[in-house]
């Protein structure tokens, strides 16, 4: 435990790792202010000190994983002619089920004032789908062009196939249910392998 008065460094990721920890351990129903300092090993107030509720933290939580992932799906491009087609693409979509990412976004949209912070963001131009959906596109472009996507495979609408599958898969995604790794890995098989 942090004591009073002494700096927490890095204290976004610290309380979004613990708040990822919690939610993949003890399902999203267990995620409260409390849970998530706890788990970090900090002062309880340390969260409200940094984000003006719950539920902005909740947000900021989504926007920054979205953000990750749409920074990861930016490099594709570098990886044209390495690999698989399949196997980068795949490593891009799976990201964003890491971390809880299907049990964290579904909290996210229970929670109406976490849910309409992260549409405002996203709609403000925080990376997120778009972004990823844009850089899967740019990146078969490019293999496409080196002959590693046949002519008949469509970047666009692969790389919407793939963002709008993982956005089904996150918002349907609770404890219990199927684990979506799988499904994604066929789907962007099917797709690209033509």
């Amino acid at each position: 435990m942090s004591p009073r008065g002494v700096a927490t460094p890095d204290v976004r990721e610290r309380l979004f790792a613990a708040a990822e920890r919690v939610v993949e351990r003890d399902g999203p129903g267990a995620l409260t202010s409390r849970s998530v300092t706890t788990e970090a090993g900090c002062a309880k107030g340390l969260l409200h000190a940094h984000f003006a509720g719950f539920d902005e933290f909740v947000a900021e939580l989504c926007l920054d994983r979205f953000a990750r992932t749409a920074a990861k799906a930016q490099h594709l491009s570098e990886l044209a002619g390495q690999a698989t087609v399949a196997q980068n693409l795949v490593a891009v979509a799976l990201a964003l089920f890491d971390s809880g990412g299907p049990a964290i976004s579904g909290l996210a949209m229970t929670r109406p004032a976490a849910a309409l912070r992260v549409r405002e963001a996203l709609e403000g131009g925080a990376p997120g789908f778009t972004a990823i959906q844009e850089a899967i596109t740019g990146y078969l472009q490019v293999e496409r062009g080196l002959g590693r996507v046949a002519e008949a495979v469509d970047p666009s609408t692969v790389a919407l196939a793939v963002v709008g599958t993982a956005h089904h898969l996150l918002m349907t995604g609770w404890p219990g249910t199927p684990d979506p790794r799988p499904a994604m890995t066929r789907l962007v098989a099917a797709l690209v392998d033509v």
